[in-house]
């Protein structure tokens, strides 16, 4: 795989396509204390961008605009929390949104494993490393294995959501898809409100 680092913000110019792989290092799991660290993109080319920030200098345009750009589908795993921790760093709504984990959930009914790890084994018959993913996301140099890492995070989502599509139509559940997807946003500003552990549909 090829990885570019970039620093603050996507390079002015760059064309990565109407569909792109999202994902995003932080520093925890709580996007009101834990800051955003590293976008990582790719095209599906085999080719990772990844933005690193520096704390609180979140002033990305071009990389603001590409998350914004309702002609770009963005693909996330677990878009929930990448959606909300943009919002709260980069004060952005991402859309169009896909998420592999949601896509995963309505047709691998089969099975409780939905990480990226599980479906990459199962679907694409590839085997990603998770030993970085519990590191120091907010070191000025990042090594090598973490680069390699985030780069991983995001290189299988296009034909993930190539297999999982064929799967969802199969299953007549590509309806529900996509209405899943259009409600992220608002799941992540919930999330960010505090209601992140409470159905808000539940009777009780």
């Amino acid at each position: 795989m090829d990885i570019e680092l970039h620093q603050g913000d996507l390079p002015s110019g760059l064309d990565l396509g109407d569909v792109v792989a999202v994902d995003s290092e932080t520093m925890g799991l709580d996007p009101h204390r834990d800051r955003l660290c590293l976008v990582q993109l790719s095209a599906g080319d085999g080719v990772c961008h990844l933005v690193q920030f520096a704390k609180d200098d979140y002033d990305c345009p071009n990389l603001s605009a590409l998350m914004t750009d309702p002609g770009v589908l963005k693909l996330f795993h677990f878009a929930r929390f990448d959606v909300a921790v943009m919002k709260q760093y980069l004060g952005l709504v991402c859309s169009p949104i896909y998420c592999t984990k949601i896509a995963s959930k309505l047709v691998r009914t089969y099975t409780d494993r939905h990480g990226l790890k599980d479906i990459c084994r199962e679907i694409l018959g590839v085997d990603i490393s998770k030993q970085q993913q519990s590191s120091d996301w907010g070191a000025k140099t990042l090594s090598k294995a973490q680069l390699q890492y985030a780069a991983s995070d995001v290189l299988h989502l296009h034909a993930l959501r190539d297999r999982l599509d064929e799967m969802l139509e199969r299953e007549q559940r590509t309806h529900l898809a996509a209405a899943a997807f259009e409600f992220l946003a608002t799941r992540a500003e919930l999330d960010l409100m505090g209601w992140s552990e409470q159905d808000i549909f539940a009777h009780r």
